[in-house]
């Protein structure tokens, strides 16, 4: 329980007063937004960048959302389990917030929409939506299904390989869902995986980092490349052992397996490694520039990822449903206008809500990690790949 102690941060520099119980008061002068982000285990390094983007727009918009001082309430989501749940306990019951945002596991998404749904409290997700979610009526994500990634990827790896794929990921939900996205999509295209009876792979987890056992199946199965979803501390694991243990096959990912501090701590072993994603700083989108150059200049000249630009557009969703609501920003009213909004523009670009699956219909693009001596970097080779998702 120790690590769903909960940090306030008043962003916006003044105190006011609660908009009361979830969904039941208003009030036009604070808006209590509960952020539940990894500050421990495999996902830490996310988390950070997950209350960077937070930070940033309420930074860059006044410390408020439709017109409302905003006071933000930070919580540890852990790896996603328990650790979560208590977390989100504790910000409705014990903080009463408004809203809630954040969440990087797909295993965290469960354990926060359950307390969530039944306070009457929108919950704003902006890590991967996992299948076995239901009810979604209280639940939004600024970022994708983690079946997504798999279903743009899919066709663009069986016309890219000449031959089986060997197909890996961790063993949780949100790993299952990220893998069988893929091998749906790849199999409908008439791909076929080179692992042991058809069947992807799944490795423990968190699992101890070891990817070894794994990797020397890999390079006995007759792959002709790889496809692998993991993030964070195990995507940093995956990447330098792949080369330790010379594979030498084209390895094909999720965005994760390469972005922000995974690339960094990766280095030159990420070398050639081609991913799927809906966000990269040097896309051409409105407003790309501007926001990459301004949180560059407020971030000691980090450039911002997926994590940074997934919070930064829940503050873009949560602004533009606020405002909608009039005077009793409410946190069921908040959760009306939200599925009012309609297109929601953020550095990605704009894109649009699904009715039904409350996730985003967006463009997704191609990217390879290059290296100019002993810089590496994510390079957009095909910014149009297709659009898809809700």
């Amino acid at each position: 329980m120790a690590a769903a102690v909960v940090a306030v941060t008043a962003l916006s520099g003044c105190s006011g007063s609660s908009l009361g119980e979830p969904g039941v008061s208003g009030s036009n002068e604070e808006l209590v937004i509960g952020v539940v982000v990894p500050k421990s285990g495999p996902y830490q390094a996310i988390g950070k960048d997950m209350l960077n983007g937070w930070t940033t727009y309420l930074r860059e918009h006044g410390g408020k959302l439709g017109g409302r001082t905003v006071r933000s309430v930070e919580a540890d989501e852990g790896d996603g389990g328990p650790t979560a749940r208590a977390a989100a306990d504790r910000l409705i019951t014990a903080e009463h917030v408004d809203v809630i945002v954040g969440v990087a596991n797909a295993d965290a998404v469960v354990n926060v929409a359950a307390p969530a749904t039944a306070g009457r409290v929108p919950f704003v997700g902006t890590g991967g939506r996992p299948t076995s979610l239901q009810d979604v009526s209280y639940t939004w994500h600024t970022s994708f299904a983690s079946t997504d990634y798999g279903k743009a990827a899919g066709p663009y790896v069986k016309a890219s390989v000449d031959g089986p794929v060997y197909v890996v990921g961790p063993d949780y939900q949100g790993g299952k869902d990220q893998i069988g996205g893929f091998v749906a999509a790849f199999t409908a295209a008439g791909g076929t995986l080179a692992n042991p009876g058809g069947q992807p792979t799944y490795t423990p987890w968190p699992g101890d980092g070891n990817f070894g056992p794994w990797l020397s199946k890999i390079k006995d199965s007759g792959a002709r490349a790889v496809y692998a979803f993991y993030a964070g501390a195990p995507a940093v694991a995956f990447v330098k052992q792949y080369r330790q243990f010379g594979v030498d096959l084209p390895l094909y990912a999720p965005a994760f397996l390469t972005e922000g501090a995974a690339l960094a701590a990766a280095g030159p072993a990420a070398t050639g490694i081609t991913t799927i994603g809906t966000y990269d700083p040097t896309l051409t989108s409105p407003g790309n520039a501007e926001f990459v150059a301004a949180y560059k200049a407020a971030n000691g000249g980090a450039t911002p990822n997926l994590y940074v630009e997934t919070m930064y557009a829940a503050g873009a969703l949560l602004d533009k449903a606020v405002a909608g609501t009039g005077a009793n920003a409410t946190s069921e009213a908040i959760n009306a206008a939200i599925g009012k909004l309609g297109a929601v523009s953020s550095p990605r670009g704009t894109w649009k809500l699904d009715p039904d699956a409350h996730t985003p219909i967006q463009q997704w693009c191609v990217r390879q990690v290059q290296a100019t001596g002993d810089t590496v970097a994510n390079t957009v080779i095909n910014p149009n790949l297709t659009t898809l998702g809700g």
